[in-house]
């Protein structure tokens, strides 16, 4: 494995990333934070072996990855589909490291111009891994120019309009494209066909996310209950970089407000409680969506664009943040008239008033 693998990030690339829709959202439902980003370089796993859940798509993930080296060539290129927070990111320095091949990270928002992406496509090394995050989002001009660099290894570019127009040939090393998306639904059929290898990820256990969140703890050297950090994966919503980021809270909170040095699940109630998360994971943004659509609506129906406007929220945050763990725990129902409130719902607004 090679040990000088390096990692190329794009910062002006996750600046417009993380600044997309941040405004107005609540502590569980904000794009990675650069709290997150440094955090997650020290609790990110290295290698397949330390990624904890998914186990199927490891499995497969291994096999392939075993085989690619076996043939000494590039894995195929691949597409991680899924909410935010659930790993993809990880899995594509898992593969990156794996390969001994060099990780370069952007985003799909953030490729603007065909100049941008054959900036970047030319200066790929054989075998290197192009990580390209919400890849959905890229513009259509922009990802036509990805179908030959896919397929071909190659690029077209035209220059010059009219008479004077010419065609320029580039010719690029093999590598790997990792797409991410959140709406696999939203990607051009053309694109998509040019993946060999999909994976979706699906929301964790609250077992897996306890052992996340244990291991997480040492090495932030905190000393956390198995009840503790069981209480913090309930929490978590299913996802581990919103359990990541509640272990943070909750060590703080124990920093000021206890004395002693091991987290119990006192200190987790407490502390879930300033943060105004409840039992089920919900915070306010999630409590108030359903008392809209409880009290306005009647329970529903009501249309996405309808709700997203009441709510003076962004309509990429509710559907792609807020209503796949609301429709996971059986609180929310989408039907062709619009989203509906299930009685659970009802019931769990009216023990949790906002």
């Amino acid at each position: 494995m090679n040990e000088k693998r390096k990692i190329i990030f794009n910062q002006e690339n996750s600046s417009a990333s993380e600044s997309k829709n941040s405004s107005g959202r609540d502590s569980l439902h904000q794009q990675e934070t650069e709290e997150d980003q440094v955090y997650s370089l020290s609790l990110r796993p290295s290698r397949i072996e330390e990624f904890i859940g998914q186990q199927e798509l490891k499995d497969n993930l291994q096999v392939a990855l075993q085989a690619a080296q076996q043939r000494k060539e590039p894995i195929e290129h691949m597409l991680f589909s899924g909410p935010p927070g659930l790993g993809k990111t990880s899995l594509a320095n898992i593969v990156a490291n794996h390969m001994g091949a060099r990780l370069t990270t952007t985003s799909g928002p953030s490729i603007t111009r065909a100049g941008d992406l054959i900036g970047i496509l030319t200066n790929l090394e054989h075998g290197d891994v192009l990580f390209i995050d919400e890849i959905h989002r890229m513009s259509k001009t922009v990802e036509e120019f990805l179908y030959p660099a896919m397929e071909n290894f190659k690029i077209d570019f035209i220059v010059d309009k009219g008479p004077y127009a010419k065609t320029i040939n580039f010719n690029l090393k093999p590598f790997t494209l990792i797409g991410a998306t959140t709406r696999s639904g939203l990607l051009a059929a053309p694109l998509r066909d040019r993946f060999g290898i999909f994976y979706h990820l699906g929301f964790y256990q609250p077992e897996e996310l306890s052992t996340i969140v244990t291991k997480s703890a040492e090495k932030l050297n905190v000393t956390i209950m198995p009840e503790a950090s069981l209480e913090i994966a309930r929490r978590a919503r299913g996802t581990p970089r919103i359990a990541n980021r509640l272990l943070r809270r909750v060590r703080d909170y124990a920093q000021v407000k206890t004395s002693g040095e091991t987290i119990g699940k006192h200190v987790v109630d407490e502390a879930m409680g300033t943060l105004r998360i409840d039992v089920a994971g919900l915070d306010d943004l999630d409590r108030r969506l359903m008392q809209v659509v409880n009290d306005h609506y009647k329970g529903g129906p009501v249309g996405i664009e309808t709700l997203a406007a009441t709510l003076n929220e962004e309509l990429d945050t509710i559907v792609d943040v807020v209503e796949p763990y609301l429709l996971k725990i059986g609180f929310l129902n989408r039907t062709p008239r619009g989203r509906e409130l299930t009685d659970a719902a009802v019931q769990h607004i009216l023990v949790n008033k906002v």
